[in-house]
């Protein structure tokens, strides 16, 4: 990874990282204590990955030119 070029390649990268590296086993294991509690923390799984694919997506067309990610704003 290079240096950084500009706020939005950072957030991006942090967004991407959050994504890939959090490991939320330890926050299931103390929320989840029936099959309801299971299907409301697995939604709210859910939405914020979402959330954070959408915040990363909108960053893409702001990445310098050179990253691999780069895609112009349609």
């Amino acid at each position: 990874m290079n240096r950084a070029r500009n706020i939005p390649e950072v957030e991006y990268e942090l967004l991407k990282h959050l994504l890939s590296s959090i490991n939320i086993t330890p926050l299931e294991a103390a929320m989840v204590k029936d099959e309801h509690s299971e299907k409301r923390f697995q939604s709210g799984v859910s939405n914020i990955i979402e959330l954070l694919d959408n915040m990363a997506e909108r960053r893409l067309h702001r990445l310098p030119k050179e990253h691999p990610d780069y895609k112009p704003k349609e």
